[in-house]
């Protein structure tokens, strides 16, 4: 089987895996004990923030760790809507967030917060003259992901950040797909929280982080919790945290010479579907190499899916299947399509050991998958 869907999901990096392991058996205690043991797991975790900090920009002190990107998301919309005053009750975010985003606004709408949801311009970005004029007397937050999971569009974060602060309103970013794989300098400047999630970026899954700027007076969603200072409750997964740094620190490092490995095969990819007009590319102005998005027209990207695992190759499509059926792409839909041509999206996304090879078998199935509904239909 031929994993083509890294946007999902990524292997370890064997580095950080033996990292892991060697916390899981050495330094497995509560990082809240008083006892010695407790203590070195204390001082090993505090040594991960203060890293994964100095890598992201950032303060320590404004730096929490999670369970991954979606809690992240969850627990920064709270603690930024809780430094504010009641008053500020209205939030702007987009059409295509993520799922996690989108459930938060579902929950914060019950409690009478108005949420006003922007859709993307043909470029792939929110149209930011349209934010500027959404923004309201009580407009709380903007939340806008940096890099789109489902297309690899990249939203012009520095550009949102020069409004907010125009307004005095708080921006939280979603950085889950971006963080390892762009350069995101003066990150702290820009934005007042964050999301990662480590196995986007090689970690291990169950851990992610969270940033609130130490500035704000936030308040916890769990009243009288200890662990993370407050922030969340649950015993600290240590070892996560360290393999999570190392992955961090490694794709850090990796930025550009990956970032040349992935557009060479984006590249080759396009070169060879690029005589199959039922193939549509879903291109935009700004994006990420590593992923890409498109539609075989009036074919559902869950059949898509399913028929390319059969041929021995594992991708996505862009949104989560229910039972039976597939929903439509949430992007798709701020994108301007209909419901149909939303439900047609599939999504390949590259890794570091994806190669040349696997990229032009993948195109070769893709097109003999295309031409066989040509003549079916």
């Amino acid at each position: 089987m031929i994993y083509l869907d890294y946007a999902a999901t990524c292997p370890i990096d064997e580095d950080a895996l033996l990292a892991y392991i060697e916390i899981s058996k050495n330094y497995f205690a509560n990082t809240n004990s008083l006892h010695d043991i407790g203590g070195d797991a204390q001082h090993i975790l505090e040594n991960c923030r203060k890293q994964l900090a100095s890598i992201l920009g950032a303060q320590k002190e404004g730096l929490y760790f999670t369970s991954g990107g979606s809690e992240s998301n969850f627990l920064a919309i709270h603690a930024l809507l809780s430094s504010l005053p009641s008053s500020k009750n209205h939030i702007i975010t987009a059409m295509g967030e993520h799922s996690s985003i989108h459930s938060t606004m579902k929950i914060l709408e019950q409690k009478g917060y108005e949420i006003t949801y922007l859709p993307y311009t043909a470029t792939g970005a929110i149209d930011l003259a349209v934010l500027e004029s959404s923004i309201q007397v009580n407009t709380a937050i903007v939340s806008i992901q940096h890099v789109n999971s489902e297309t690899g569009a990249i939203q012009p974060i520095e550009e949102i950040s020069f409004i907010c602060r125009k307004y005095q309103l708080l921006f939280h970013s979603d950085l889950v797909q971006s963080f390892g794989k762009l350069p995101i300098p003066d990150l702290s400047t820009m934005v007042d929280g964050f999301s990662l999630s480590s196995h986007k970026f090689y970690g291990p899954k169950g851990v992610g982080a969270c940033y609130i700027h130490p500035r704000l007076n936030g308040k916890s969603f769990y009243p009288h919790t200890t662990h993370e200072n407050g922030f969340r409750p649950g015993t600290v997964n240590t070892p996560g945290i360290v393999a999570m740094v190392i992955a961090a620190n490694k794709a850090n490092q990796l930025i550009s010479e990956e970032s040349t490995h992935y557009n060479k095969l984006r590249q080759l990819f396009l070169e060879k579907i690029k005589n199959y007009p039922s193939l549509s590319v879903i291109e935009n102005e700004a994006q990420l190499p590593s992923i890409i998005a498109l539609r075989i027209k009036q074919t559902e990207g869950q059949w898509v899916l399913l028929e390319s695992n059969r041929r021995g190759f594992a991708i996505s499509t862009g949104s989560a299947c229910q039972v039976g059926q597939q929903a439509p792409s949430k992007t798709m839909k701020a994108l301007g399509y209909s419901d149909e041509e939303a439900k047609e999206l599939v999504r390949i996304s590259f890794g570091r050991n994806t190669s040349p090879i696997e990229v032009e078998q993948f195109a070769a199935s893709l097109q003999d998958i295309a031409k066989n509904i040509h003549q079916t239909n």
